[in-house]
């Protein structure tokens, strides 16, 4: 039988989750809001963090990914871990209409597509890589929402690719080209049933649209927290 598809949570840290222990401790001292990124990256405990988890050759530019890595996994984890699956018809679904302009307020989640239905290029003229699916969360009270695309999730491979877009949501969105939203970009992926992100706008869409659906479907809660 196939190995289940990992999260990429438990790709980080299924063995290490106490490591946020300390993080939360030092938040509720101090009585920050937590998903304030800019003060959250100012404790202490989360630049060891970071200094643990970069790489000896460095990471350059993407430090800023493995911050935003770092903190949509710890607020995820200080809500329970609830991760949505989102069922192969509610995909389809979700990306043929646009959902309610004042989403449900939620905790921050992960939400997981089916597998190798939706493709996108986390790196501009680099290969397409499947979604995976997405870190959410709000900020209370602001029309405003971070999301973080996990590209190239695979059984053989030790890591992943990231994407994150925040802001608010835009009254219409469409493609220059004129296609649908959503609709694949890679070639023979219409035929294929196959969905496509293009950009990062369209990715930030996506993450509004989940927020109906995260308040209904199922949830996996509490498996990581520890």
């Amino acid at each position: 039988m196939a190995n289940p598809r990992p999260h990429p949570f438990d790709l980080l840290f299924s063995h290490t989750a106490s490591v946020f222990h300390p993080i939360r401790d030092a938040i509720e001292q101090s009585g920050q809001e937590p998903r304030d990124r800019d003060r959250f990256l100012m404790v202490r405990e989360v630049v060891q963090l970071l200094r643990e988890l970069r790489p000896d050759e460095g990471l350059g530019e993407g430090i800023v990914q493995l911050a935003a890595l770092v903190h949509h996994c710890y607020l995820y984890w200080d809500a329970g871990c609830n991760t949505h699956e989102c069922e192969a018809d509610q995909l389809t679904a979700l990306l043929s209409a646009r959902q309610p302009d004042e989403p449900p307020d939620l905790p921050p989640y992960y939400i997981r597509f089916p597998e190798r239905r939706m493709w996108g290029q986390p790196i501009p003229a680099g290969p397409h890589e499947p979604l995976d699916g997405c870190f959410v969360y709000s900020w209370p009270g602001r029309n405003f929402l971070r999301v973080l695309g996990i590209f190239g999730i695979h059984r053989d491979r030790a890591g992943f690719s990231v994407v994150e877009v925040a802001g608010d949501r835009r009254d219409s969105l469409h493609r220059e080209d004129g296609s649908d939203l959503f609709s694949a970009t890679l070639p023979g992926g219409v035929a294929a049933g196959l969905f496509g992100i293009s950009g990062e706008e369209e990715l930030l869409e996506l993450g509004w649209r989940t927020r109906t659906l995260a308040a209904e479907t199922r949830v996996e809660a509490g498996r990581w927290r520890a």
